[in-house]
């Protein structure tokens, strides 16, 4: 009989989806490998979040809490299933801007730099089913940046200042560009971007993230 009970608990281990936060047991029809707890906790708001400064952007929900931390363990090992999970429910947010779109994902200076803004733009291009294209090779870093982390407004703006530069536009690719970064801060980075983009003769039309960072003062 204990025999019997072993097994059962060895194949609930392996038959039951476990919730990457808290490594309890995860509902199969979650929208993100998280239990219910740890999902409530992201406090996710419905149609998540839009604004149009510095540049048109849709981000999924506060860089804030439980999802802010969720990300910065993603950042260094990420785990493709989380990342696919919070940008399918990006896309359910801004899915009438992607048919017909290109995706660039906001490059890092180092190889082994942030590999998030790949993976998501990977995962929007899959959720719109051909809809939009993935089109990282559009845009790279000129030079090394200093980290942003605590940089102001201002000197994040100096620090990116033509840091990007964009390849020529072929003849006749007119279609609406998207930025797509994991977090947006101030917005410095995305701009830089865009603006080499936009330089190149691309219709930049803004940026979609995973988070955006709450409001504060200009330093």
């Amino acid at each position: 009989m204990e025999v019997k009970v072993c097994w059962q608990h060895l194949l609930n281990l392996i038959s039951t989806a476990r919730c990457c936060s808290c490594a309890g047991p995860c509902e199969p029809a979650s929208p993100v490998p998280l239990c219910p707890p740890c999902f409530e906790k992201l406090a996710l708001p419905e149609g998540g979040l839009q604004g149009d400064q510095p540049l048109l952007w849709c981000a999924l929900a506060p860089y804030a809490g439980a999802l802010r931390t969720l990300l910065l363990r993603q950042r260094p090992t990420p785990d493709r299933l989380v990342v696919a999970a919070l940008a399918g429910l990006l896309y359910c947010c801004c899915a009438s801007v992607l048919p017909g779109a290109l995706l660039v994902p906001v490059p890092s200076w180092k190889r082994s730099g942030n590999p998030l803004p790949r993976l998501v733009a990977e995962a929007l291009a899959q959720a719109s089913a051909g809809g939009a294209v993935v089109a990282p090779q559009l845009l790279w870093r000129t030079r090394p940046t200093l980290g942003q982390h605590h940089l102001g407004r201002s000197l994040r703006a100096r620090n990116l200042r033509d840091a990007f530069a964009a390849s020529a536009m072929p003849p006749g690719l007119n279609r609406p560009l998207w930025l797509i970064d994991d977090i947006l801060t101030t917005g410095a980075t995305a701009s830089a971007a865009a603006a080499a983009l936009q330089s190149s003769g691309y219709a930049v039309q803004g940026l979609l993230a995973l988070a955006r960072t709450p409001a504060c003062r200009p330093r």
